[in-house]
């Protein structure tokens, strides 16, 4: 437990000093521009690439066969 604890604390305290060097970079800096369109460039690669990874596995996933039935397929009384 005190690994884990030793752990966590590392990975706040590496966060925190982050967003400082982060801040640091993106309002003090003459890198400024480049820091927000990497920024921006990795915010939306990363969202596009977990829609493409979710349309990938939609894509080549096999029907099993207890897939769920709409209601207009059910059989009425």
């Amino acid at each position: 437990m005190d690994k884990r604890k030793g752990m966590g604390a590392l990975i706040f305290i590496l966060c925190i000093g982050g967003f400082f060097v982060y801040a640091y970079l993106l309002m003090l800096s003459e890198w400024s521009p480049i820091v927000l369109q990497l920024s921006v460039l990795m915010a939306v690669g990363g969202i596009l690439g977990i829609i493409a990874w979710i349309g990938y596995v939609m894509a080549t996933t096999k029907p099993t066969s207890a897939t769920i039935t709409s209601a207009d397929d059910s059989p009425t009384s």
